[in-house]
This record gives structure tokens, sequence and C-alpha cells, in this order.
């Protein structure tokens, strides 16, 4: 039996990211947020369970908070919900027209392999987006080469990144910066064999564009 989603996209009351509101971590729940947009789509635990394909006990984990789904597990619910998988991070706090952030304050989450910290809590999520992006060891953007609209600044703040844009290879270390245009095929790596960390500008052209899912959800 084919289940669809009763709502749009557009029908999920407008939040915003995580990362733009200067909550704590322990502040975000994931499985509350799955639980509210599940609802909005009228579906039913097994009708999701049914429409991703994953188990009705796990989906239930997920929502009372018992396990911590993986970022495959989100993609996978996001496509099946029809929503960006940043959906699951929102909160209910608006906008704001300017931002000041102490050190060690910043909003982050962690992703395989690296971690995030949005230099723009609060601000809408259209224009320059910069984010300080700590990445292990190895850590890297995935096989698949991304592409998004508008243009990319990267600059190295500590150890090394190699980009690869366009199948040409740079070399970043502490000092060295990189800016390019977004819709030429570009990868990343950490190739130091201790934590690297980047301040990544992206500046997508296109507010439907999502260019930070392309970067650290694979």
């Amino acid at each position: 039996m084919k289940i669809t989603p009763s709502k749009k996209q557009s029908d999920i009351p407008e939040r915003t990211n995580p990362f733009l509101t200067g909550l704590e971590d322990e502040a975000i729940s994931v499985g509350q947020r799955l639980r509210e947009i599940r609802i909005l789509r009228g579906l039913s635990l097994r009708a999701l369970a049914e429409l991703s394909g994953l188990n009705i006990n796990t989906l239930s984990l997920i929502e009372n908070e018992h396990t911590s789904p993986s970022v495959s597990t989100l993609q996978q619910l996001a496509q099946s919900l029809q929503v960006s998988i940043t959906e699951f991070f929102l909160t209910d706090h608006g906008s704001k027209k300017l931002v000041h952030q102490k050190q060690g304050s910043r909003p982050s989450l962690a992703f395989k392999h690296s971690k995030m910290e949005d230099l723009a809590a609060g601000m809408p999520r259209f224009g320059a987006e910069p984010i300080i992006v700590t990445l292990e060891p190895g850590a890297d953007s995935g096989k698949k080469p991304i592409v998004h609209t508008g243009r990319e600044f990267v600059y190295c703040l500590e150890g090394q990144i190699a980009y690869t844009v366009d199948n040409e290879k740079y070399l970043l270390e502490e000092g060295d910066s990189l800016i390019f245009e977004a819709y030429l095929p570009h990868q990343w790596k950490n190739t130091d064999p201790t934590p690297s960390q980047v301040l990544l500008v992206l500046c997508p052209m296109d507010e439907r564009d999502q260019p930070r899912e392309q970067h650290f959800t694979r």
C-alpha cells in the first residue's frame, strides 16, 4: 500500500535552525521534532514506518528520546516526510538582526568525524552562512562531488585540508584561503594527522539550496 503524506513541506510551521538560535545542544529534541512533523503530516507511527522502511519500534524509541538516530536514518526520514534534514533540529526562536557571540558559547552540532559551529546564530539562513568546522583526521565530504549555487569561501584556521575543485587539488594550511564558484564540483578532506579547523562561508544564491547538508550529512 502506498502512503502519501497529507501535508506539504510548506505546511510545517517555520522554525529556525539550532545553529541560528544560540541554544545549547541538549535543548534540541530530535525525537520531539520528528513527532511534530509526523503528526503535521497526518501519519501514524506505523504509516511512517511503511513509508520510510524503518522499524516501528525504532521510530518509537527515537520519538521518545530512548535512542539517537544516525545521519543515514535522519536522511531516510527526511526523504519520507519530504523535508530538509535540518527540520529535525529546528526550534521556535525567531530571527535576529544582529549577532554577537562569545567564544565557547556558539551553538554547535556534531556530524560524522566533524563538528559545526554557526557564526550567524539567529540570522535568516540565506545569503552568507559562516561556519567554523572542526574535522577529525581523515574526515571527508564523501565520494560524490558537491555542487550547489553561489560561492564558497574556505579559510584554514588550523591543520590542513585538501580541497578538490573541478578536478584540481588545493592544499590549504594555516592562513591559506580559497574561494570559488560553487557550481564547480568540489570535495574536501582533512589530510592532517590531527584535527583541522576551517572557517567555511557558504553563499547560496537560491534560498531553496541546502549546501550544509551536502557538505556534512553524507
